[in-house]
């Protein structure tokens, strides 16, 4: 399959590189890390070890034919950006996926792209940027495929192409229930993480961390519920913990760019979170202090 990855940071290089060994992969991404590709190929260590040689290069006017599939791999803020580049390659047999963080992505995707043609990848893999060339893979986590608009043969597809390559993947029954069930596991880790600049796995190791994670789990599970999205409290807690463990040595990637010094998610994860918990008259205190302390301290 000829597959393009816009957006070739921490995640999509590590989904681009496993891919590549049974696909035609294609990286979009920054220009200091595409050249070391192209010189030494991407080298991925930890989890997993490959160093494999992948195409690469700096923008979409480079690549020169329609795509099989194209996986958006952009932080939420740059989603609309994206979509507008990706345009330009999408074919009459191009699909889209969304690799991504964030409760928002998919009604910006939407707007350029055919619902019928739009799936998206939910993963709790962890994976860190650590020099141009070369990601560590700190995590293996769970990873779901599923159509926007239910389609079976397609979304098969997609997992058989995964699970070959390595990706132990599954179809998604609901995967609007799925992106919110992430969207409340990152809202109640990630700025954590930036707070105590600590790895994911300090958190269940510092008693009022953890039950600050649990509080926060818990408001953002309200706010998904009525949405019309039913998780369980203790199901999605247990699930919390259960990626806190598996992703134990990650940095997160919220603190990845408050370290990084770039702009953060919080306004498509916990930002969300709050603007819908209000139009449903919920308490929201929590994600709102998050998100204050993130935007104006971090």
């Amino acid at each position: 399959m000829n597959i393009v990855i816009f957006g070739a940071g921490a995640i999509g290089s590590l989904f681009g590189g496993i891919l590549a060994k049974n696909n035609n992969v294609y990286l979009i991404g920054r220009k200091n890390h595409v050249e070391q590709i192209r010189k030494k190929g991407l080298k991925i260590k930890g989890k997993t070890n490959l160093n494999v040689k992948v195409l690469a290069c700096e923008k979409v006017e480079d690549i020169l034919f329609s795509p099989d599939l194209i996986i958006i791999s952009v932080k939420s803020y740059d989603t609309e950006n994206a979509v507008y580049e990706i345009k330009k390659i999408i074919g009459k047999n191009t699909f889209v996926m969304s690799l991504q963080n964030g409760l928002d992505n998919i009604e910006k995707i939407e707007k350029i792209v055919d619902k019928k043609k739009l799936f998206v990848c939910v993963t709790t893999h962890g994976s860190v940027f650590s020099k141009p060339g070369v990601i560590i893979h700190t995590g293996i986590g769970k990873t779901k495929i599923g159509a926007i608009v239910k389609n079976l043969f397609d979304e098969n597809r997609f997992v058989e192409m995964f699970n070959k390559s390595g990706i132990n993947t599954v179809i998604s029954d609901d995967i609007m229930h799925d992106i919110w069930a992430k969207g409340v596991v990152n809202s109640s880790i990630n700025p954590l993480t930036c707070f105590f600049k600590c790895k994911n796995g300090y958190i269940l190791k510092n008693p009022i961390l953890e039950k600050l994670m649990e509080q926060v789990c818990y408001e953002s599970v309200s706010v998904a519920n009525a949405c019309g999205f039913s998780l369980v409290y203790e199901d999605t807690l247990n699930f919390t913990k259960e990626v806190i463990s598996d992703t134990g040595e990650n940095f997160s990637s919220m603190l990845q760019s408050v370290q990084n010094g770039c702009k953060t998610e919080i306004d498509s994860i916990n930002g969300f979170i709050v603007k819908a918990g209000k139009n449903f008259g919920l308490d929201v205190t929590l994600n709102e202090i998050i998100v204050y302390v993130i935007n104006n301290l971090c």
